[in-house]
């Protein structure tokens, strides 16, 4: 896609993400029942609702595109597809713990080259095109340039699921490693490395839909993105965004 499609098309998930946020809003001010999905995570009509929204926005402005999202899974062809995460922290979103976001991302032929992250009650809106940079309400995001991993900081989201998915010596050797670790989970991980306030951050227990809009936002302020492992994919389960500078020796602590 070039650069005015590509416009167009974060303009149009901008515009999905800001009505999924009103109608995310109104229940957090509100109520509403959880329901837990067979994955014992948990639903509310906030996500059905805003997911409903989102699509009906998307397909609209571009009918050929197909959709994946959270809720209602796999819509139309899957070539060119937006990848949906309507409420990505809904644990937060049900304790009314402003840690939550509208996750929204263009992939096309398996390359994320769009993204949107809204978080309403905090009043944030990030955004990310390929080749045009990563901004977070109007201004600039750049990774920080700290190159050596005893002054970097390490976040983390759930200690629980490192340890249960098999990772927690790597993920203890590179705790000895870092200066400083603290836990802002979910989105807020990403954007924290892609604005310089961290260094690195590791996640475990991910679906696409948790990283697409992510992943775009963290290379495009300059970062690296891969999972554990090292490898470039978003369909892994697992997560590690960096500066950069520290991707390596971060993935040879986790390794061993």
């Amino acid at each position: 896609m070039n650069e005015v499609a590509l416009d167009r098309a974060l303009a149009t998930a901008v515009e999905a993400a800001r009505a999924a946020g009103e109608i995310a809003m109104r229940f957090y001010r509100g109520g509403f029942e959880v329901v837990m999905k067979p994955d014992a995570t948990p639903v509310t009509e906030a996500d059905r609702q805003a997911e409903e929204a989102i699509v009906e926005i998307l397909t609209r402005a571009f009918p050929d595109h197909g959709v994946l999202g959270e809720e209602f899974g796999r819509r139309g062809d899957q070539a060119v597809r937006w990848i949906v995460d309507p409420i990505d922290g809904t644990k937060n979103f049900v304790r009314r713990i402003p840690i939550w976001a509208t996750l929204i991302a263009l992939e096309v032929e398996g390359e994320v080259v769009a993204g949107v992250i809204h978080n309403p009650a905090a009043g944030d809106l990030v955004t990310a095109r390929r080749g045009g940079g990563a901004w977070r309400n109007g201004e600039r995001l750049q990774v920080s340039t700290i190159d050596a991993l005893e002054r970097a900081t390490l976040l983390h989201a759930g200690l629980g699921l490192l340890r249960t998915g098999g990772w927690w010596d790597g993920f203890v050797r590179l705790v000895d490693a870092t200066d400083r670790q603290r836990g802002f989970g979910d989105y807020l991980g990403y954007v924290m490395v892609a604005g310089g306030h961290a260094e690195i951050y590791a996640e475990t227990d991910l679906k696409p839909w948790d990283l697409a809009a992510a992943r775009i936002v963290v290379e495009e302020a300059g970062g690296c993105f891969t999972d554990l492992t090292g490898a470039p994919s978003i369909y892994h389960g697992t997560a590690l965004a960096t500066n950069g500078r520290l991707h390596e020796p971060a993935l040879a602590r986790l390794r061993g």
